[in-house]
């Protein structure tokens, strides 16, 4: 099939490529001209594991293109998705004024028959004001679908390829047949193919980083409860995991979600029900418990150092939201980065992929390490604040070597305690006890 991917973000890149992969002939589109002339030389402007090789081999094999013009990519397409950024506005919900920008741009290049399919994550009813914009501007129905991306960053491919369900919000079964076909490759193993109403699609999406965020934030709660009470959180996180009906996952405790999803569509979902007039409680408490659990480890040095922290060397070991990704987005890193250097501590830093958006955000204000060791030299503490696994097995005693002093201060639970105490390091994690 002819489909144009308008959106080179993360969301579009990813959905491109992989149709490409699986036959289609495929344009991704995009009005930023430097990221498209990247693209056409092979540079993929974002870190995920495999996909800088699957755009090379699908853009030689001449199933891939990029563009600048939306007119020659959407006339001949069969299928246009959209997949533009919608950030969040200063009231929380999100900004959809890209996304109508490409719906005016769209309309006049849209053939009939063409089915447009809304990828960005958009607020209930945002497809049917699409289809009724579309309509005004073609004289004509246009069918629109919403088919939402469920994509964790660092595992986005296998997500794609091998997806858990594929979700689809239709109004017409040709529709979902159209998008039956195009996604059979990909659910070759009897994974659900989900055709509802946009509506209940759109809702869908929220509701599943919603969701997720929620596990995050109780069990973040729960984990500073145990600190105070003397009981272990990875022991209550076992104890409570083996119940079929919680399971383990996202019951990990930390240091506070962060990335482009969970953050803006918590607080999206939370408009939605107060344009609504319903006040979204448990929403908000998620979003609260989450912000406050970014300032924990700062909370943390405080005690151990008090207010003597200007002049001191602090070293941190992770600047990404999560692994396997280069984004810094909400990343909590950049919380306690910003918490330090507002005290005077001299920051020296190091991520496997993120140093370049950080550099680009700090500047001079910070020391880059190309080595997670050279990161600890003089430093009086480490904060680790991302589960790369190049930071799950050190060399503790090159650590200590390194060091001023055998602080760790360890925001993702990497290590034991009795490891730590064997090792010689003063240690403080997440709702566990201390190691002094």
């Amino acid at each position: 099939m002819k489909i144009a991917v308008i959106g080179t973000g993360y969301v579009g890149l990813v959905t491109g490529t992989c149709f490409a992969e699986s036959g289609n002939d495929v344009t991704c589109v995009d009005v930023n001209a430097d990221k498209i002339a990247r693209l056409q030389r092979g540079e993929v402007p974002i870190y995920e594991p495999g996909l800088s090789e699957l755009v090379e081999q699908n853009a030689q094999d001449g199933r891939l293109r990029f563009s600048t013009d939306l007119a020659a990519a959407a006339g001949p397409a069969k299928l246009i998705f959209l997949a533009v950024g919608t950030p969040s506005a200063e009231d929380g919900s999100a900004d959809l004024s890209n996304l109508w920008k490409v719906v005016e741009a769209l309309a006049p290049h849209l053939a009939e028959g063409a089915l447009v399919i809304t990828k960005s994550t958009v607020p209930v009813g945002t497809n049917a004001a699409i289809g009724r914009r579309l309509r005004e501007l073609t004289g004509r129905e246009c069918d629109v679908a919403s088919n939402p991306e469920f994509l964790k960053e660092g595992a986005a491919l296998d997500d794609f390829m091998k997806p858990d369900r594929v979700v689809v919000g239709v109004r017409r079964p040709e529709a979902a047949h159209l998008l039956r076909e195009l996604y059979a490759p990909f659910l070759r193993t009897e994974k659900p193919f989900l055709v509802m109403s946009p509506e209940s699609a759109e809702m869908t999406k929220y509701v599943a980083n919603a969701l997720l965020s929620t596990k995050i934030s109780f069990i973040n709660e729960v984990a500073n409860l145990c600190e105070r009470m003397a009981a272990d959180i990875n022991d209550v996180r076992r104890g409570i995991g083996h119940d079929s009906r919680i399971g383990f996952a996202f019951l990990f405790p930390g240091v506070g979600y962060g990335g482009s999803c969970f953050p803006k569509d918590v607080r999206a979902l939370q408009a939605m029900a107060r344009s609504h007039a319903v006040e979204p409680a448990l929403l908000s408490a998620v979003d609260a418990v989450n912000e406050r659990q970014k300032h924990v480890m700062m909370a943390k040095l405080t005690r151990h150092f008090g207010d003597r922290l200007n002049g001191r060397v602090v070293a941190v070991w992770g600047l990404a939201f999560k692994p396997r990704t280069d984004d810094i987005r909400e990343a909590p890193a950049l919380t306690l980065i910003d918490e330090l250097l507002r005290r005077g501590a001299r920051v020296q830093v190091h991520d496997p992929e993120a140093m370049q958006n950080v550099r680009q955000q700090y500047g001079d204000k910070l020391a880059y390490c190309e080595s997670k060791y050279d990161a600890l030299n003089g430093a009086e503490a480490l904060a680790i604040m991302t589960e790369w696994k190049q930071f799950q097995q050190p060399d503790f005693d090159e650590m200590r070597r390194r060091m001023k002093s055998p602080v760790i201060f360890d925001g993702r639970n990497l290590y034991e305690l009795s490891q730590m105490r064997a090792a010689g390091f003063v240690y403080h994690s997440i709702g566990r006890a201390s190691v002094e």
